[in-house]
């Protein structure tokens, strides 16, 4: 049976949990192509570059 522990919010850090979540996004879209992606690709699954758009 496994053991509940307790987190500890003090050792969160919330650029670290934005990072992970882009490297998800980035592995998703990567896992989804037939092909590399390309810088442009990349960029949008990012979300850089829409300010301006």
């Amino acid at each position: 049976m496994p053991v509940a522990r307790k987190t500890d919010t003090r050792l969160q850090d919330p650029m670290v949990l934005d990072e992970i979540e882009l490297y998800g996004e980035l592995v998703i879209a990567a896992s989804a192509s037939d092909a590399p992606l390309s810088r442009e690709e990349v960029d949008r699954v990012l979300g850089l570059g829409q300010q301006g758009d």
